[in-house]
């Protein structure tokens, strides 16, 4: 294997050069710059990063841990914070906590003992002490998606709260009053925020909320078929099962089909992270699409600015609707449709302006 002074006795220069060419430093000459990179080319030539590392202090290597490799949402946010940090300069080693806090810790202490220059974290959730120790310690650090309240690093997420109230406004405008959710885990921020988000939608339109139609599930699928089973047990159940995240959709959408309803003529069902093959189901599914791609370069960018000494900032993407054919058709032509809101006690439905089905933020 060629090493750094092979490369400066074929370019005929000294290892000093040599260095500064590969770290880019401008005081070399564009003459011995050709060179030294004409050599590299032609010993195929690698630099020791853990040497170079050693020397810098630096790894150009980012930590990621994500909750859930297996939900789609995840892999994808994995994989534009990998095509966001390579475009940087950097490599990115991933860790799945698997929706476990033992496993995530792991990770984290298992990334800051490599060395790495900074840490992505999705958190599976809210009282980790190490990550508390790792921010107080200094450590380069970002939340991404979820995050624990307290600990002063910056946060990139989506705001989902008014495409959660424009999924009830079109619920409501499509007759459905009845409406349940599958929560997630209250411990996480997502999963507390989307259920405070939906309340606070069906309050404004006069929607009752029992605590029936409220079931807890974990972001796995299997906690979304067992909340489900449960609601169509009740005597009286839901019209519409709102699941706070992709996986507990699909749960829900396999207890469904397992009694032999249809979506959406006997239950209608809508998802919040919208995913590619929710538009291959039958019907295709409602849902709240979160800006995954953005989010996932939203947040190597803030922890890029973290290590390199410029202030990072929190960033909030707006999530939007977008509406499909498993919570119901529109009103058909003719018809006239119903309240986008719910009108008031003087006030005649047919006065209020219809909620358009593609209805979604920018």
């Amino acid at each position: 294997m060629a090493s750094i002074k092979d490369v400066a006795a074929v370019a005929g220069v000294s290892v000093a050069t040599v260095s500064r060419v590969l770290n880019d430093h401008p005081s070399v000459s564009a003459d011995a710059r050709k060179r030294v990179l004409t050599a590299v080319e032609a010993l195929g030539y690698r630099p020791n990063a853990v040497a170079r590392s050693l020397r810098t202090d630096q790894t150009r290597t980012l930590g990621l841990v994500i909750s859930d490799v297996l939900n789609p949402y995840f892999t994808e946010l994995a994989r534009s914070v990998e095509e966001e940090a390579r475009a940087l300069g950097y490599s990115v080693i991933i860790g799945n906590a698997d929706e476990r806090p033992d496993l995530q810790d792991h990770h984290v202490r298992t990334l800051l003992d490599r060395r790495i220059d900074g840490l992505l974290v999705s958190p599976t959730d809210g009282g980790s002490p190490l990550m508390l120790d790792a921010a107080r310690a200094g450590t380069p650090m970002v939340f991404v998606d979820r995050w624990i309240k307290g600990v002063d690093v910056p946060v990139v997420r989506a705001d989902g709260q008014e495409a959660v109230r424009d999924l009830v406004a079109h619920l409501y405008g499509l007759g459905h009053r009845r409406l349940a959710i599958i929560a997630g885990p209250a411990a996480t921020t997502t999963g507390s925020e989307r259920v405070q988000a939906f309340r606070r939608a069906m309050a404004e339109y006069d929607l009752p909320l029992p605590d029936a139609y409220t079931g807890q599930g974990d972001f796995q699928a299997e906690s979304g078929r067992r909340v489900t089973e449960g609601f169509l047990d009740l005597p009286e159940p839901p019209e519409v099962v709102f699941a706070a995240d992709n996986l507990m959709a699909l749960g829900a959408l396999d207890a469904i089909r397992a009694r032999g309803l249809r979506v959406p003529e006997d239950i209608a069902l809508a998802a919040f992270d919208d995913i590619p093959w929710f538009v291959h189901t039958d019907p295709p599914v409602t849902a709240i699409a979160q800006p995954t791609g953005e989010l996932g370069r939203a947040a190597v960018r803030a922890l890029v600015d973290r290590i390199e000494g410029r202030p990072p900032e929190s960033v909030a993407l707006p999530a939007r609707l977008v509406v499909r054919r498993s919570c119901g058709e529109p009103p058909a032509a003719g018809r006239p449709p119903a309240p986008d809101r719910p009108p008031a006690p003087d006030q005649s439905p047919a006065t209020n302006e219809p909620l358009a089905t593609n209805r979604s933020k920018p």
